[in-house]
């Protein structure tokens, strides 16, 4: 009875799916305001496009009645039931929209390749929401990197945006990003994903000495 109750909100009633979860974080954008930008960049040094997941209408093209399937650089994967409940939303961390995470029945996943550079450090990151509480708590989360994963995590209970950061060394010139995602009753949310290559601690160290002599240069020859 609650499954027919979540598909009927996410598939007949565009509206109601966006009002009952206003409460995650007070970041709902209205959807006359909710305009995609072609050209927003979440963080010029990520190797992830369409992080931010602004890229794309949040109304599906093929149908006013319902959220934005669709998801420019990303695949999706799994039964078609139940990738069909990741969507465009508008309930985002930062900017106008972020990506709902509603599987019904078992893990669905969306990915993207990244160009690395083997031997390279990277952090990944992302912000995680979620509506579902107990008695009603149902879901999973996963990340991968490279085939390896990296996360995994059932029942998360309700919580607003959250941040996770991991560290990972690329081994190859090309690197798979991915995230697994079920919720039974309720719905995740993902957005502002992000991959940046970390500076060696030597790097680091040479830039502060450099400013540090650029400093003490400029006071020497103010004197």
């Amino acid at each position: 009875m609650k499954l027919i109750k979540k598909i009927s909100i996410t598939i007949f009633s565009f509206t109601t799916t966006l009002a009952s979860t206003a409460v995650i974080t007070g970041t709902y954008i209205p959807i006359a305001q909710a305009q995609y930008d072609p050209n927003y960049i979440l963080d010029p040094r990520s190797l992830v496009f369409n992080g931010g997941f602004e890229l794309d209408s949040l109304v599906d093209p093929d149908n006013p009645n319902v959220t934005n399937p669709n998801i420019i650089g990303w695949t999706k994967t799994g039964d078609p039931f139940d990738t069909s409940g990741t969507r465009i939303s508008n309930f985002p961390h930062s900017g106008n929209q972020g990506l709902s995470l509603g599987g019904f029945l078992n893990l669905s996943y969306i990915s993207q390749t990244l160009s690395t550079q083997p031997g390279q450090k990277y952090e990944l990151s992302y912000y995680l929401a979620s509506i579902s509480e107990a008695p009603d708590l149902d879901n999973q989360f996963q990340a991968f990197v490279g085939g390896n994963k990296i996360f995994d995590q059932k029942n998360i209970s309700f919580q607003p945006y959250t941040p996770y950061k991991f560290n990972f060394t690329a081994d190859s010139s090309s690197t798979e990003l991915k995230f697994g995602n079920v919720d039974r009753y309720a719905f995740l949310y993902l957005d502002d994903i992000s991959v940046i290559p970390v500076p060696e601690s030597s790097t680091i160290g040479e830039i502060a000495v450099a400013g540090l002599l650029g400093i003490r240069l400029k006071k020497k020859r103010s004197l």
